[in-house]
């Protein structure tokens, strides 16, 4: 089975039987999605893309990092990226971090200098985000792979349907959790979030190209920790 799906078993005429090896708590939350046509197509063309030795990011085994990482119990905030980094070494399934070695890119110098700005944590030499999602910061991008090279390349085989029913599914069954939705793509989602006992922090994405209109300023994370706090919840240490 081709590297890109070690986390994907499907067989196309059986899809009852795909097995995708996920975190437990999340395999029992979305266990209806795995056996449904959409689904098995995404499987299906991931496992055609590789057949036709295109490169997929991230690697197989991170394709489901952000669920693996943080289990849904331990969900606190949840921040959403658009897709995974279409460079080589980049992604590693967690939105908007860089696994070691890789410099961090132009949007997340900008988160790190908000987080400075806002609780005073020094600018890290890394871009690897996987110790806040071990503290409940759930990392999602709404696609879970791409082509290398070309961004947003499987924004359209599916993989849409599939995080907007992880969004929903969690709005509906935790309770008092901060979403932290960055740019219009990341607040179309607000659609999916219980309001009543949920709090939506929303402001422009950390791009360069956006980030002054309304992200660097935002004080998003000492917000999460008040709310959190204010909920009888442990806050985030943002510290990496």
């Amino acid at each position: 089975m081709p590297a890109a799906l070690a986390y994907l078993h499907a067989a196309k005429t059986l899809p009852v039987d795909m097995d995708v090896k996920i975190e437990e708590s999340w395999k029992n939350l979305l266990k209806d999605e795995f056996s449904k046509p959409y689904f098995e197509q995404i499987v299906l063309h991931l496992k055609t893309e590789r057949a036709q030795q295109k490169t997929i990011y991230p690697p197989g085994a991170l394709i489901f990092n952000a669920f693996n990482t943080t289990p849904v119990d331990q969900v606190k905030v949840v921040i959403l990226g658009q897709d995974p980094y279409h460079g080589p070494g980049q992604a590693q399934g967690l939105c908007f971090s860089v696994q070691d070695g890789v410099p961090p890119p132009p949007s997340l110098v900008n988160i790190f200098k908000e987080l400075k700005e806002d609780i005073g944590i020094n600018i890290p030499r890394h871009g690897n985000l996987t110790h806040w999602a071990q503290q409940g910061v759930f990392l999602l991008n709404a696609s879970l792979t791409v082509r290398a090279g070309e961004p947003m390349s499987h924004a359209k085989i599916g993989w849409a349907t599939f995080t907007d029913t992880v969004i929903k599914r969690i709005s509906d069954t935790r309770p008092h959790l901060v979403f932290m939705l960055w740019g219009k793509f990341a607040q179309e989602k607000a659609v999916l979030i219980d309001q009543n006992k949920h709090l939506i922090l929303k402001a422009a994405h950390p791009s360069p190209l956006s980030a002054h209109n309304g992200f660097l300023g935002c004080r998003h994370f000492s917000k999460a920790n008040a709310w959190l706090m204010s909920q009888g919840i442990d806050p985030v240490d943002w510290q990496l």
